[in-house]
């Protein structure tokens, strides 16, 4: 299968990177990939949502779970464990977090990809994985895994990623696999 490139947000103090054109049923699986997010807030969260209405309204029902696993600099914590309740959704329409916690460091980033399967069903829910690789704001590397699905059977026609609070500077490119 080919990966086409459809698509290069570059942002620089950014308060969203927005995908508003280019999702349709010419592929079935599209891949947003991250690099070098670097949020202007310490102890923030790159997060993303869907839109059913070209990008007019970004709230689209969700369920999800998110799992990490992490290694502070000085020993004091390793851990793999599944999120803080709070991380994840059952039924909501919250941006969903891609990273916890991410420090704004000059050295510190963000890398990931994001999957999105056959947004434009009218049938099917949209499913959807994540991982991601950043620097947290308590001087650790951490490892974010995160799944699960758009409830609606509307077609998913935007996608925006933002922080939690404040811009962030990075690039985000689009795919179409088939």
């Amino acid at each position: 299968m080919a990966m086409d490139l459809i698509t290069t947000n570059t942002s620089s103090g950014a308060a969203s990177s927005d995908f508003t054109t280019g999702i349709d049923s010419t592929y079935k699986l599209y891949i947003f990939k991250f690099y070098d997010v670097n949020p202007a807030t310490d102890d923030t969260d790159f997060s993303f949502q869907g839109s059913i209405d070209g990008g007019s309204n970004y709230n689209v029902t969700m369920t999800t779970t998110a799992f990490r696993a992490y290694h502070l600099e000085d020993d004091s914590a390793t851990i793999l464990n599944y999120q803080q309740t709070g991380d994840d959704q059952a039924q909501g329409t919250a941006f969903q977090l891609l990273t916890d916690r991410t420090a704004n460091d000059s050295d510190a980033s963000v890398a990931g990809e994001l999957f999105l399967f056959n947004p434009s069903s009218t049938t099917y829910v949209k499913h959807f994985y994540s991982r991601s690789q950043f620097y947290r704001y308590d001087n650790g590397s951490e490892n974010e895994f995160i799944a699960g699905y758009f409830n609606t059977t509307d077609n998913i026609d935007a996608i925006q990623f933002k922080m939690s609070s404040g811009n962030f500077d990075g690039t985000i490119k689009m795919y179409g696999v088939g």
